[in-house]
């Protein structure tokens, strides 16, 4: 009977607590609630996004975030990628951690959102618009350049270069060419033979990379942009047996990217860091929620490696194409 008695009582101050909340305004809200943060890619495919997302839910898991994390089937779908956005603000995300595909075409999606009171994060790849706080990832226009200098070591007399590069609305891919040439054009060493743009895809890299050798037979030089844009290329080589005159840099690592460093049919890599973009972008993400917004840069440059021959089994090396090892 004392027990009924109590159990009654506490039943009645939990209800009045509950209305005393209602009719002051206040939120109801569980002690064990999460901060609701979106991770939006260019896709989920590829080892490079895998990685990214390795290192958000690390972070959301330090940092006691819910974090959900998508991307569109292919890395020219920005119309998903808008979806996905409004998706996320109706969701109750606090924050949004986005790569853009199209760096117009995704601004009023962005745009759209931070009207709506979320805070932007942007990783990879940037926006045209103002609401992003900060953007972390690699210094591409730095990297194109890095690229032009792996392939300055090839050692030929004289350089014909062909570029292989994706999506022309997306904002990295675009700096990166523009760091490759800036450091290669007006050189009395190069010829620039051109540049074709494929889809994100190995396939559809490998029948672009094909059909510019085909077309451009003196290439012997080829530098490649993207994950699977370089292995793609990569494959092209090694069916053509181009391997032996065609010196071929490409960008970030995968099991396959490095085995083709080890036989010779790729040549140098640009490792980037995805891991740390993801990291650090659910820690500005927390930063942001917490009103520490006020201490983030407005871009923050992760590393980014060349990894050839030469090092790829150093430490150094080996942390920088397997950083989970």
């Amino acid at each position: 009977m004392r027990r009924s008695k109590c159990a009654a009582a506490l039943v009645m101050i939990t209800a009045a607590a509950f209305l005393s909340s209602c009719a002051s305004g206040g939120p109801v809200q569980k002690p064990t609630e999460k901060h609701q943060v979106a991770l939006i890619a260019k896709s989920t495919s590829t080892e490079f996004w895998r990685s990214v997302f390795a290192g958000a839910e690390t972070a959301a898991t330090e940092y006691n975030l819910a974090l959900t994390v998508e991307g569109p089937g292919t890395e020219e779908d920005y119309e998903t990628q808008n979806s996905m956005v409004a998706r996320a603000v109706k969701n109750g995300a606090e924050v949004i951690i986005f790569s853009a595909i199209d760096y117009k075409n995704n601004a009023a999606a962005i745009d759209d959102a931070a009207e709506a009171g979320v805070k932007i994060v942007t990783i990879d790849s940037g926006v045209d618009s103002d609401a992003p706080s900060t953007y972390i990832g690699t210094d591409n226009y730095a990297a194109g350049q890095m690229a032009a200098q792996a392939a300055l070591e090839c050692g030929y007399r004289h350089l014909c270069v062909g570029l292989v590069n994706y999506d022309v609305n997306s904002a990295n891919g675009q700096e990166r060419e523009r760091g490759a040439l800036g450091s290669l054009i007006g050189r009395k060493d190069v010829t620039y033979s051109g540049t074709i743009n494929v889809l994100a895809v190995a396939e559809n890299a490998q029948a672009g990379t094909a059909a510019l050798l085909e077309q451009h037979p003196e290439i012997n030089v080829l530098i490649a942009f993207n994950e699977p844009v370089s292995v793609g290329a990569a494959r092209a080589v090694s069916e053509l047996k181009l391997s032996d005159k065609v010196w071929l840099v490409g960008f970030d690592s995968n099991v396959e990217a490095v085995d083709d460093l080890q036989t010779g049919v790729v040549d140098a890599l640009i490792v980037q860091n995805p891991y740390a973009m993801g990291y650090l972008g659910v820690e500005s993400a927390y930063q942001l929620i917490n009103g520490q917004g006020g201490n983030l840069q407005s871009t923050v440059d992760t590393t980014t490696t060349i990894v050839d021959l030469k090092n790829m089994f150093t430490p150094d090396g080996q942390k920088t194409l397997f950083p989970f090892n």
